[in-house]
């Protein structure tokens, strides 16, 4: 259930709309002033601020320019001026979208609806596209299977990018050749020649370190195996 934070003064239009969200699915949280705003926003973390402009002597542009501060949250102005100008000042500030009174609670709804499923949309992307594993300069994404160091992008094949993927995900664990055909391969060296791992650790070697000869990332141990060198980073 998302939840929306109302700020809004005027008694009667509260009620009027804490009743139609409550109605269309939503948790409502109400304030009416800038202070109240920030501390519920800390408190309850809203999915969505429906914003009145006019706030008896504040101005909610005031308002959004301090929740920015501490919160993106999806933000929707509610105001009587129509003006153009007033619109892009509103949306410049950081307000996700504009409703100008009187509206209908469709719009409203349909209006609600869109900017959630936008931030919604750009959660999921954020998340896509973050690194889930870092180590100084060089960043493993094991949602795209892509790996970049020093900010360029390393190709590498299926099995060289879960190959480092596992390793780095147990930094300075010392894998077996065996244990590698194990979890990598899904093998094991009585049917997969434990060269494969000795191969691939070379070509993955060629492409992600600086001097292969001496690795800083993949390192062996001698008559064990290999493990990932997280450095420094963290």
């Amino acid at each position: 259930m998302s939840t929306i934070l109302l700020v809004e003064d005027d008694p009667d239009v509260v009620t009027m709309l804490e009743r139609f969200l409550v109605g269309e699915g939503y948790q409502v949280v109400t304030t009416s002033d800038g202070a109240a705003t920030l501390a519920a926003i800390a408190a309850n973390e809203p999915d969505l601020v429906l914003l009145d402009i006019v706030l008896g002597d504040e101005d909610g542009r005031d308002i959004l320019r301090e929740m920015r501060f501490i919160s993106d949250v999806p933000t929707i102005f509610l105001t009587g001026r129509g003006l153009e100008s007033e619109r892009i000042a509103g949306l410049k500030l950081g307000a996700d979208d504009y409703i100008v009174k009187p509206f209908s609670l469709g719009e409203l709804s349909a209006r609600i609806e869109s900017v959630l499923r936008r931030a919604g949309s750009n959660v999921v992307e954020r998340e896509i596209s973050a690194p889930t594993l870092r180590y100084g300069d060089l960043s493993i994404n094991e949602h795209t299977y892509e790996v970049t160091l020093r900010g360029e992008l390393v190709e590498l094949t299926s099995k060289e990018f879960a190959l480092l993927a596992f390793l780095a995900k147990s930094p300075r664990q010392v894998f077996s050749r065996q244990q590698l055909l194990e979890h990598v391969w899904s093998s094991s060296s009585e049917w997969q020649n434990e060269a494969t791992v000795t191969e691939h650790v070379r070509r993955l070697r060629a492409k992600i370190e600086t001097n292969p000869d001496q690795p800083r990332w993949i390192t062996t141990i001698r008559g064990v195996g290999y493990r990932f060198e997280p450095g420094d980073h963290h």
